[in-house]
């Protein structure tokens, strides 16, 4: 008996906690690591949400050569039927819809343009516009400077709406 307790006692004085260093370190590098992963996740979600304005911008472009096809132009507004009131697309009596709801930006009202895209004609052409948030995002290969005379939705020009290191999405119908 009285060995367990001197075996209990021995394990008792030998127990040890971690140092105030050892704790400062082990702090240290979680910290390292959360920034990092901070940093790696806000540019995940920039590059969702380019990849959102992208898509949103083939989506009007397939309902404007839906419209074409139909009306023989493109429209002179993406919101050209006001009836349901959230921005829509149809024929020039607006009793064919080619997109009930234009597709706003993915950040919505609070980024630029209050959340809508460029939309612009020309003769009988069009050019859509969107801002990116990612410097590193593939952008168009269409130059922002190509469309600057089209008429329509550009409020302000595109460039001085954007800031300057962001890059422009740009679908033309050439």
């Amino acid at each position: 008996m009285r060995k367990i307790k001197n075996l209990e006692l021995r394990i008792k004085n030998s127990e040890t906690g971690f140092t105030l260093l050892e704790l400062l370190i082990v702090i240290a590098i979680i910290g390292v690591l959360a920034a990092l992963l901070m940093v790696n996740f806000m540019s995940v979600r920039e590059r969702s949400r380019d990849a959102q304005r992208k898509s949103n911008l083939r989506q009007i472009q397939s309902a404007l050569e839906l419209y074409r096809a139909d009306e023989g132009n493109y429209p002179e507004s993406l919101k050209n039927c006001s009836s349901l009131g959230d921005g829509d697309l149809g024929n020039s009596d607006c009793s064919t819809f080619y997109m009930k709801k234009i597709p706003t930006d993915p950040r919505g009202s609070t980024y630029y343009n209050s959340g809508d895209y460029y939309y612009g004609t020309k003769e009988n052409g069009y050019a859509l516009v969107a801002c990116l948030e990612n410097i590193n995002e593939q952008a168009s290969e269409t130059a922002l400077d190509s469309v600057s005379d089209y008429t329509g939705y550009f409020p302000n020009n595109p460039p001085a709406t954007c800031t300057t290191s962001n890059k422009y999405y740009v679908l033309t119908d050439l």
